[in-house]
């Protein structure tokens, strides 16, 4: 079991979650992103760098990505790729996608994504705080419970 990041959106304070959680449980995180990352020396922490363009990180998580694995995520189309793939989506506020819930989010994202496209300000996502860390911690906590290595 590894943990993929789609790392070019992901907040600072989940990285450091993963990095403390990698080195807990040995568990191996990549992080891949089109961008350089700084990472804390760990064996079990590295990054792969994508070139720029559209949807090229996704498409090397999903192509590198076994069953089992768990993909850090806010994509929703990718977290729908990975549940498709027998893997797991958690996005960075704590909430885990699953084959139950996965299609009534690409449809509320799609509606927004229509809204958008008619000039309606929907607004971004709300700062992440306090609550969402520790969402993200418990449910990163819950899921190396069940599927980390021991």
């Amino acid at each position: 079991m590894r943990i993929w990041v789609d790392a070019d959106a992901c907040p600072r304070v989940i990285r450091e979650i993963l990095f403390r959680a990698a080195e807990r449980v040995e568990v191996p995180v990549t992080l891949v992103a089109n961008q350089p990352q700084v990472l804390p020396p760990s064996r079990f922490i590295r990054a792969i760098q994508v070139s720029s363009g559209f949807d090229v990180a996704d498409n090397e998580i999903v192509k590198r990505l076994a069953p089992g694995d768990l993909v850090i995520t806010a994509d929703i189309p990718l977290a729908a790729e990975v549940i498709a793939r027998d893997a797991h989506a958690l996005n960075p506020r704590g909430q885990v996608y699953t084959k139950d819930n996965i299609r009534e989010r690409l449809n509320m994202r799609d509606f927004m994504e229509t809204l958008r496209s008619t000039g309606v300000n929907t607004g971004g996502p709300a700062v992440m705080g306090d609550r969402d860390r520790q969402s993200f911690a418990n449910a990163l906590d819950a899921f190396l419970a069940r599927h980390a290595p021991r």
